[in-house]
């Protein structure tokens, strides 16, 4: 089983819109992901209430699992994300139509 540790990016840690724009990706995921803090048992990812059940800190360490045949890319696609400052939001990480689009 695949198994990435990654430090949060996000300056709020992840809590509320943070955790939210993860959860919402690890839903979009082919594969079932977990996360953790090492050394504690694993929550499902797509679950917002389970994630911030973590407390993550800006510069805490958690660890993304995942199994199956696309468990890599999932992981890989979600530490990318959870590495990043998620309060800063880009054109890429809006929602909606127009979205990242300067008015």
């Amino acid at each position: 089983m695949p198994r990435l540790l990654v430090t949060v990016g996000s300056r709020s840690g992840l809590h509320a819109r943070p955790a939210s724009l993860f959860v919402r990706a690890a839903a979009r995921q082919p594969v079932r992901v977990s996360v953790s803090r090492p050394g504690r048992p694993p929550v499902d990812a797509r679950s917002l209430l389970s994630v911030l059940t973590l407390a993550a800190c800006h510069g805490d360490t958690l660890e993304l699992t995942a199994d199956g045949e696309q468990a890599q890319g999932a992981l890989d696609e979600l530490a990318r994300l959870l590495g990043s400052d998620l309060d800063d939001p880009g054109p890429d990480q809006l929602d909606g139509p127009g979205a990242g689009d300067a008015r």
